[in-house]
């Protein structure tokens, strides 16, 4: 929205969350052009900023359907930093530099704890198909076909 003027930032919004809301990774690239198609005559800036940012913005489209919903989201992100937040204000004011340190230590020990005794907002099997289906995507020719040996 930096590059947009603040009048026609519902309008933008919009056309984003409609990019997101394809079913899949090829409609996502078609819808993503037609948006920029549509930016293109009345905020040329915008459509120059997102053109530019197309690898970044459609990196989700790499992996699998079920978790794009994550991939989009920085929650698990926000929650740390809530987490952080609330402890050290409960603290007020810190003695010394160590001793933000020890705290937010102490909290980010903690969120690994939780991740490693299985709360996770990935599952490792969504993951591993993921990886699985990028490297299947990789091992494959230009004919569509699979490699049978691997290149040398």
């Amino acid at each position: 929205m930096s590059a947009c003027p603040k009048s026609s930032w519902g309008w933008v919004k919009a056309l984003l969350h409609s990019i997101y809301d394809q079913p899949d990774a090829e409609a996502v690239h078609a819808q993503y052009d037609r948006v920029l198609d549509a930016l293109t005559d009345k905020l040329p800036d915008v459509a120059a900023h997102l053109d530019a940012a197309r690898a970044e913005l459609l990196a989700f489209t790499a992996f699998p359907k079920e978790i794009w919903r994550q991939v989009w989201s920085n929650n698990p992100n926000e929650r740390l930093n809530r987490e952080i937040r609330r402890r050290t204000d409960v603290v007020g004011i810190f003695p010394d530099r160590d001793a933000i340190t020890r705290l937010v230590g102490a909290v980010l020990a903690e969120q690994h704890d939780e991740w490693a005794e299985g709360r996770r907002y990935l599952g490792l099997d969504v993951l591993a198909r993921a990886r699985t289906r990028a490297s299947a995507e990789h091992a494959t020719t230009a004919t569509g076909q699979p490699e049978l040996e691997p290149a040398a």
